[in-house]
């Protein structure tokens, strides 16, 4: 099969890839750029554990094809934060327990880091819409809202 050159940045480094057409960005990170932090799911675009953000907004990268990447600029889980300086929303999952089995972490986060930048405040509803594509079989979502609401509420992300 034919192969296509494709430039973009991911987490703020600039990469070019050559690639077979029709694979998904999914498989491109995991499987092409060892970036297994963003879940392979249902591959359907319906649990959102492949969340990424694609020049700045979340989509199931099970959905884009790689190659319609080129030029556009990606954010992973991987780019969120390191183990020594967590991303606010990060730490806001650790501390109030929103983190459980792991799984749909990742994509939550995304989803959830498009609707923190440079948003001075939120609701609940405003954080229930940014999640409403993200499956969680072991919160019930609430310990996520009250996570993001206190990084709102500590003032963590004045713009």
């Amino acid at each position: 099969m034919n192969t296509v050159k494709v430039s973009f940045v991911i987490n703020g480094k600039k990469r070019e890839v050559e690639i077979r057409p029709n694979i998904s960005l999914l498989e491109l990170l995991r499987d092409h750029l060892n970036l297994t932090g963003t879940k392979r799911g249902c591959e359907v675009g319906e649990c959102g554990a492949c969340t990424i953000l694609l020049n700045g907004r979340p989509v199931n990268s099970c959905l884009v094809l790689a190659p319609q990447i080129n030029g556009k600029t990606i954010e992973t889980i991987e780019g969120l934060g390191t183990e020594s300086s967590l991303h606010p929303l990060q730490k806001a999952f650790v501390d109030k327990g929103a983190v459980q089995c792991g799984f749909c972490t990742p994509g939550m986060l995304m989803s959830l880091k498009a609707l923190y930048d440079g948003r001075a405040a939120v609701n609940r509803d405003d954080i229930k819409e940014a999640i409403s594509g993200n499956l969680c079989r072991c919160t019930g979502y609430q310990q996520i809202e009250e996570a993001v609401e206190s990084v709102f509420t500590k003032g963590s992300n004045e713009p």
